[in-house]
This record gives C-alpha cells, structure tokens and sequence, in this order.
C-alpha cells in the first residue's frame, strides 16, 4: 500500500518538474519545507532565489553570502545545500504567508475605514501620489463592452 503510493508520488514529482510549455522545457525544484515555492534549476542561486515572493535582489545577496555557498547553478547544489537553504528561508516572512500578511493589513485598513483603507477601496493611490493627469492603472474604470 505504501510502495504504490510512493511510486506516484515520484512520478507527479518527476512531472511536476519537467514541464514543458509550448515546446520551452521548464525544470524547477521545489523548496519546500514549509517555505512553498519553486526556484529553476537552470539559474545561479541569487537569481534563482528572485523567483520567490517577497525575495528581490538584495535579500537574494544576502542569504547567498549568508550561507556561504557560491553563486552556483541550483541543479549543482547538493542536497545538504538545498537543506540548509530551506532553513535559512524559513526566518523570512516570503511566499504565501507574505501575500496574506499584506491582505490582512489591507483589510484591517479598509475595516477601521481610514484613509488609505477607502483609497484601497476605490482603487485610487494611497500614497499621496497625484490623480489629475496620471494614476491611470489605478483609476482606469471597467469598460463594458456595449457601451460604444
């Protein structure tokens, strides 16, 4: 019972990390470990890094010298590289978790009805930005289809 089942779970592995779309061959591998995402396996570590939610160049500089591993291509790192990866992730506030972190903010902005909250609710900049001549991704209204 338990052979069956791990026999699947390699082949959706293996699947889930050959795809290919529209001819391109995309491999990624999994983080995991609590920390959700996929980085490619076919990029240096500090860029490959990037690919997470809430990691952008400098936090990817950071944890790649942190660890202290070079700036190798993530298909060469070992697994106890990959571990230790997983673990120094798991510090940061990135992936899923960051993305409800700021959801919630925004809905406890919008519940006590301040200002930024009722600008989120409009749509409409909350940082003091200008809406007269530009603020256009921000302000553009839904078009209908049949009203021209």
């Amino acid at each position: 019972m338990f052979g069956s089942a791990r026999i699947l779970s390699d082949i959706t592995l293996r699947l889930r990390q050959n795809l290919s779309h529209r001819g391109v061959r995309v491999q990624n591998i999994n983080i995991g470990g609590g920390v959700g995402g996929e980085i490619p396996d076919n990029k240096r570590l500090e860029y490959a890094l990037q690919h997470i939610h809430g990691i952008g160049r400098s936090k990817a500089h950071h944890i790649v010298c942190e660890l202290g591993v070079e700036n190798k291509f993530v298909k060469d790192l070992s697994k106890r590289e990959l571990y230790s990866i997983r673990e120094l992730l798991s510090k940061y506030l990135i992936g899923n978790d960051l993305k409800k972190c700021v959801e919630r903010d925004v809905g406890r902005l919008v519940s006590i009805q301040c200002y930024r909250g009722i600008r989120h609710v409009d749509n409409l900049p909350c940082r003091g930005q200008r809406t007269h001549t530009n603020a256009r991704t921000r302000r553009s209204r839904k078009t209908f289809s049949g009203s021209r």
